[in-house]
């Protein structure tokens, strides 16, 4: 298993409950793949540097966790379609 850093923005104008449903959704989808979530840092609310979507600030989570590396793709795919998620990004450690 490799080992991964993610790094995603939730909408602001996500309620603290929807926000929350989609930090479990996420760390629940890597360990039902048979990964493991390391660490999950909610970094909360912060300005973007830029607007994105016509909006200027936005969620932080950032969750490192180790996986088979296809997981990776088929975590990004899910994230493409799901509503209130401005960005993500995956590094590898």
């Amino acid at each position: 298993m490799n080992k991964y850093e993610l790094l995603y923005i939730i909408s602001a104008d996500a309620t603290e409950e929807q926000r929350e449903a989609l930090i479990e959704k996420f760390k629940s989808f890597v360990e039902s793949r048979g990964g493991n979530v390391e660490a999950l840092d909610k970094w909360g609310m912060r300005k973007f540097a830029y607007p994105i979507s016509f909006k200027n600030e936005g969620f932080y989570v950032l969750m490192n966790f180790s996986s088979k590396p296809e997981l990776v793709n088929e975590m990004n795919a899910l994230m493409n379609i799901t509503d209130h998620i401005v960005r993500q990004m995956f590094v590898a450690k």
